[in-house]
């Protein structure tokens, strides 16, 4: 007994240092980052008034003189989100099968899909947006295209985790009766990942409504672009309706993506 509490006492020890230890990194490297940076936040807290100073007078009163014509922009950018959400949930659920160990044992295989799908993950959509604006031109298409590309990349490895999750005794159960690859998938895969596939599909399209409205600042469609236009034209009045009517649609989405998970758990 008493080598075991002696045991304990050193494990307890050991815990404490290794917490001291990364505590003391992460502050060190915090303050590195501002020495480095050569931040000034006396001078960010200085220029707080100042911001709000000029944005209560400029943007200002609010003008509503143009509300009804947002609405169409407004479909516009929901109808972005909401293709480039069925169109990367196909694509992804592909992804995601290649790149689980359950589903796919070919270890060369998994790990060049893995690759692939970080590259399109780890690429910001504005980046997407402003490249394919530069190759095809303004247009709403491109909007899509963006979100399709960073939406396949987060639900690709989304879905690849999720699957992994699922218990493996019925995949085994279902290969010990001579069950085929495709019957161990659709009878055995499928099922268990069906609640993953709506959570994360459902947080996708919350992502991609966000996303559709600022991708209208490089030129690629929805809502967003009129912000941009209006700020060049010193038009504050009216940018503040059009970002309240963003804000109103993101809070909308939530509610109603909220609302579904709610009802299916």
């Amino acid at each position: 007994m008493k080598i075991q509490t002696n045991n304990k006492i050193l494990l307890q020890q050991g815990d404490s240092k290794r917490t001291i230890i990364t505590i003391g990194a992460l502050l060190a490297t915090l303050i590195f980052c501002i020495y480095y940076l050569e931040l000034n936040f006396l001078e960010m807290i200085m220029g707080l008034p100042k911001f709000l100073i000029f944005f209560f007078q400029k943007f200002f009163p609010a003008n509503f003189e143009n509300l009804s014509e947002y609405i169409p922009l407004v479909i516009d950018t929901l109808g972005y989100a909401l293709i480039a959400t069925y169109i990367s949930t196909l694509i992804a659920f592909i992804l995601g099968i290649l790149i689980s160990e359950h589903t796919n044992k070919i270890k060369a295989l998994r790990t060049i899909v893995r690759g692939f799908v970080s590259i399109l993950r780890n690429i910001p959509f504005i980046i997407w947006g402003a490249l394919l604006v530069y190759i095809f031109g303004i247009g709403g298409i491109v909007g899509i295209m963006a979100l399709i590309l960073v939406t396949v990349g987060f639900l690709g490895k989304s879905y690849a985790e999720s699957i992994d999750e699922i218990s493996g005794d019925k995949l085994e159960a279902l290969q010990a009766n001579g069950a085929s690859y495709f019957q161990i998938l659709f009878h055995g895969v499928i099922p268990q990942f069906v609640p993953a596939w709506i959570n994360w599909t459902l947080f996708a399209f919350e992502i991609n409504v966000r996303a559709s409205t600022v991708l209208g600042l490089v030129g690629a469609g929805g809502i967003g672009v009129l912000i941009d236009t209006n700020i060049n034209l010193f038009n504050y009045g009216e940018a503040l309706i059009i970002i309240t009517v963003i804000v109103c649609i993101i809070l909308i989405t939530e509610y109603v993506t909220n609302s579904i998970r709610n009802r299916i758990a």
